[in-house]
Order: C-alpha cells, then structure tokens, then sequence
C-alpha cells in the first residue's frame, strides 16, 4: 500500500460590520469593522476546518457546528477548530501542512500573521512550521476590495498516522 494522503481545500467569507470585534486565526486583530457571523466569525479559521474536513469528506463547517445553535452563537473558532482536530485524529490521520491566504483590504495583517500561526498550531496540536498564513488585498476589486467584506482560503495535505 502507498502513502494515503488526503488533500482538502476551504474557503470562507463574511460581511464586515460595526460593532463586532476583528478576529481573525484566533486573533483580535484592531479595526473599526468586525466580522459577521454566528460565532466569532473568524473567516480563517472557518477556511482552515473546512479544508480539514473536506479532506476526509467529512461535510463542512455547517453540518458540524450549524449556525442556528446557540450552542455555538459567538463561541471561539479555535475551540471548535479543537474539535475538528479530534475528528481528524479519530479518523487516523495527521496534519502534513496547511496553507491559507487571507483576502483583506485593510487592516493591514502582516504584523499579526505570526500569532495566528501560533493560535491555529496550537489548536490543532501541531508545529507552527506546518501553519503557513498570508494575507493580500484584491487592489480594490470585488467585495474584499471595496471593504465590504473578508474571505480565505486554505489547502490542507493529511496522511495516514502510520505513515507517520
């Protein structure tokens, strides 16, 4: 048998709102807009468990944690990206890497990208090294660029814990 490996993309979006807080890889990010959602609404974090999920074609975000649960109304998305890690686990498989682009005008979040590096690895019990995070603007087109909203996206690489 051959290495199995099992590769999952996620992608996210939400509107930007005032009054909310800017969280984004589990980060308070300062801005005068926040994200909106039923959760905190960290439109990382949500690209990143989707693309773990799909990995393993196990549904997505929706299916696990469905918006209309106040179970999950402004909980934190790392607790549930935790849980998502468990699945992944119970299924047999590891994390070999991530890599997740956000799509943002403003706020600039060069400076914040080495904390949510740390707060997804830490989630899902893995090295910083396998956490790769970046962000970009859309130079002004579409709904990031005209700041009315953020997305990301997000690829994942799994293998089996016995190829370990």
């Amino acid at each position: 048998m051959g290495v199995n490996i099992r590769i999952g993309h996620g992608y996210d979006a939400h509107r930007l709102i005032p009054g909310r807080r800017l969280i984004l890889g589990g980060r308070e990010i300062p801005h005068s807009l926040g994200l909106d959602g039923h959760s905190d609404a960290d439109v990382l974090t949500h690209a990143v468990m989707d693309a773990l999920l799909g990995a393993l074609a196990l549904g997505d975000i929706g299916r696990h944690f469905p918006p209309g649960d106040d179970a999950y109304k402004d909980i934190s998305s790392l607790k549930l990206l935790a849980q998502v890690a468990r699945l992944i686990d119970g299924a047999g498989y590891h994390l070999v890497n991530l890599d997740a682009t956000i799509l943002a005008e403003k706020p600039k979040l060069a400076g914040y990208i080495p904390d949510m590096r740390q707060s997804l690895a830490k989630a899902l019990g893995a090295q910083v090294e396998q956490v790769s995070v970046k962000a970009t603007t859309e130079e002004g087109m579409g709904f990031t660029g005209r700041q009315e909203g953020m997305a990301a996206h997000c690829v994942v690489l799994l293998e089996t814990k016995a190829e370990r």
